[in-house]
């Protein structure tokens, strides 16, 4: 398609408020809003679209200035009406030939239709309930048009709901012929309404207080904070837009950096809990282990057993693929914690999962004469009362659990080390719980088994050290992942038929608890109705989910762990937790449901016996997106691997869950780009040299929100 260069007059008119636009006289102090009004003061704002700006959690003017476009439509290029092709998008300045209104006989609508046209040709526009535009629109009257052109019953060109910019005057916002911003939408929002409000508010821009020092920025080379909202939402140009991008993900990245770096720093400066590396301590566990350590546990515990001697309090990340054996490096520091005369607690995000820990911890750990107790929500009143009694007169030395950990009355007087397991599926306010139990700096723990990019280690875990158990220990046999689509569902009911005959167990996990009006995916609930009626009349078959009372849903799971029933029908409260080596499938409805790194969890729930193990990825309907995260699990067996994969796949937004680890929303900022996020590392390390006690109050406020995130005072 033929188009003329970008025009002058292509770019964006700064939207302007005149003086008295919100009832002040020019010259006077401003009555008008500030960045904190909330928007529904705001005038000429409908109910319904104060509604939709909550759902995307817009309640002041500041949020919805910060409200950043997703995109830009570039409709810079002008396109002669008599060069316009069929099915096009196309941007057309054009004089008003004819218009007039009038209603539709068969429907109750107002159509405004007319004709308009240039030097090259004519062309039809129409526009659908919107009667205002046929009394502004009227022959002679010069306009900018954008949308897409089609035949008109098989003859002319027509424009059906064509974006409209009149000529551009101040004060009124350009809508059609720059780079038109794309916004995050709702019903009842949408991003023609956005930009005029927004353009409207723009001008406020010059009351917020700059979030990046002088210096930073000039280093940098970065746009001042007004300059950058203005382009990021009107962008003068391409380069101005990617100025202004470059901007804000540079500052999203910076400030979580500069905060664990912080956090880091005052952390050993603190005074710990120290105990000491009794190198015989050690070699007598290890030797009381019914199997060899893999050098991948060898060194992670060498490494904690370091920072426990250390005087400054331990911050340790372990990472190790599911079934990878995180559980004995987590006991080998609890036995050298406890050996120094340490109290240890382990917290668990569920109750299957803390019962997992504590025989496992029981049997590594009872050849000491260390005997783990274990507090959960449905433990009872009398036992409980003994468990409080025990820690608090420091009898107990290591207990086992869940939330019940974190309830006012639980105290440790000795607490030495804190693990938690799939720390984040805790929130960060309970996290700081537990270690506000005591008044001591005890040395703290994570585990995870789901394996985290480098990438994102770096943000979300910047002020902890990091281990990593990457390969499995041996006899671990490989699983088969296969996909099943609606032609191979009997032939996969017949695989798992002849797994249970052979004496052996599987799951069949699905999405949902209940059926959900709306929703296709398969339920837990009607599953394993028609699983027990139709399919497997002959087999034992029993339903968990997370609606279930914990002490049913452990009874539940302790009957299939001794093998009282065949298949277990749940959703993913078996994600993590559930040891059953004799399980050799895992069946997944609607798999494509599933993040990457979820699916994987719930693979490594089998093949943890000698038997060959089988996982089936049920899928539906065809989604391209959902088939490579399938694909690429069948693939590969690395849990790090897939990880990398999952964040390429998904994108950086949100797929490791940052709000839940207390990160305020990343607007710009990209995660995936290793050399944004290393530059600004870099900035940080040289703010935190020039300004070790960070004095600059920019600063301050900059790291504010990362504050319980990191743990900085």
């Amino acid at each position: 398609m033929l188009a003329r260069e970008p025009s002058p007059t292509a770019t964006w008119r700064r939207p302007q408020i005149a003086a008295d636009q919100w009832g002040q006289a020019a010259g006077s102090r401003p009555v008008g809003p500030t960045l904190d009004t909330p928007l529904q003061r705001l005038p000429k704002i409908s109910a319904e679209r104060l509604a939709g700006m909550r759902r995307l959690g817009l309640v002041t003017v500041r949020d919805l200035l910060w409200h950043f476009p997703r995109r830009h439509e570039d409709q810079r290029l002008r396109v002669p009406v008599g060069r316009l092709r069929p099915g096009e998008r196309a941007t057309v300045e054009v004089e008003v030939l004819s218009v007039h209104l009038r209603r539709a006989r068969q429907r109750r609508m107002e159509l405004v239709e007319g004709e308009v046209g240039d030097e090259t040709g004519s062309l039809g526009v129409i526009w659908f309930n919107q009667p205002h535009l046929a009394r502004i629109l009227h022959p002679g009257r010069r306009v900018t048009l954008h949308g897409q052109a089609a035949r008109h019953q098989g003859q002319r060109l027509q424009m059906r709901n064509p974006e409209v910019q009149l000529e551009r005057r101040e004060g009124v916002q350009v809508s059609v012929g720059g780079l038109v911003p794309i916004y995050p939408e709702t019903a009842r929002l949408t991003s023609r309404w956005l930009r005029a409000k927004v353009g409207e508010l723009l001008p406020l821009v010059a009351l917020a207080e700059e979030t990046l020092p002088e210096e930073v920025r000039r280093r940098e080379g970065l746009l001042p904070l007004g300059e950058a909202l203005r382009q990021v939402h009107f962008p003068e140009s391409q380069a101005r837009l990617d100025a202004a991008r470059a901007r804000f993900g540079f500052e999203e990245l910076f400030y979580p950096q500069l905060a664990a770096l912080l956090a880091r720093r005052q952390r050993l400066a603190r005074a710990g809990t120290r105990s000491p590396y009794d190198v015989e301590v050690a070699r007598a566990f290890t030797r009381a282990l019914p199997f060899r350590l893999t050098d991948d546990q060898r060194r992670a515990a060498h490494e904690i057993l370091i920072d426990l001697d250390r005087p400054s309090p331990m911050n340790r990340l372990l990472q190790g693929d599911v079934g990878s054996g995180k559980t004995v490096v987590a006991a080998m520091a609890a036995r050298m914690a406890i050996a120094a005369g340490h109290q240890v607690v382990l917290m668990a995000p569920t109750e299957i999962l803390a019962r997992q820990h504590l025989e496992t911890m029981r049997e590594l750990l009872s050849p000491f004469e260390i005997y783990p107790r274990l507090l959960v929500g449905s433990t009872g009143a009398r036992q409980r009362r003994e468990i409080l009694g025990g820690l608090l007169a420091g009898t107990d030395k290591l207990v086992v659990g869940t939330h019940a950990l974190i309830e006012d009355e639980v105290r440790f007087p000795q607490l030495g080390l804190c693990i938690v397991d799939e720390q984040h599926r805790f929130g960060v306010a309970q996290r700081l719980r537990l270690r506000e139990k005591v008044d001591l700096n005890p040395d703290f723990l994570s585990m995870t088994a789901t394996p985290i990019p480098r990438s994102l280690n770096l943000t979300l875990y910047g002020d902890l050290d990091v281990s990593q158990i990457r390969t499995l220990p041996p006899g671990r046999v490989p699983v088969r992942t296969e996909l099943v689509e609606a032609a191979g569902r009997d032939a996969a009911y017949q695989l798992i038929r002849s797994e249970v005959g052979a004496g052996r167990q599987g799951f069949i996990i699905c999405p949902l608890i209940d059926d959900s009006p709306g929703a296709e995916a398969r339920s837990a609930t009607a599953e394993y109705e028609r699983l027990t009626k139709e399919v497997f009349q002959d087999l034992r078959l029993v339903l968990v989910h997370g609606r279930l009372p914990a002490r049913e849903k452990a009874e539940r799971m302790e009957a299939f762990a001794t093998h009282q029933y065949d298949l277990l029908v749940a959703t993913s409260v078996v994600e993590v937790g559930v040891d059953v080596p004799n399980a050799t499938v895992m069946a997944i409805e609607d798999a494509g449901r599933f993040g990457l790194a979820q699916l994987h969890q719930f693979r490594g729930r089998v093949g943890r016996g000698a038997q060959p193990a089988h996982c089936l990825l049920f899928v539906g309907e065809e989604d391209p997106a959902a088939t490579a995260r399938l694909r690429a699990l069948i693939e590969h067996s690395d849990g790090f691997e897939l990880a990398e994969i999952d964040l390429r796949l998904r994108g950086a937004g949100d797929p490791y869950g940052l709000r839940q680890h207390g990160f305020p929303e990343m607007r710009v900022g990209d995660l995936l780009d290793d050399p944004l996020r290393e530059r600004a590392r870099a900035a940080a390390e040289e703010v935190l040299k020039a300004d070790p006690e960070l004095t600059d109050p920019i600063l301050r406020r900059g790291i504010r929100d990362y504050r319980v995130v990191f743990e900085f005072d």
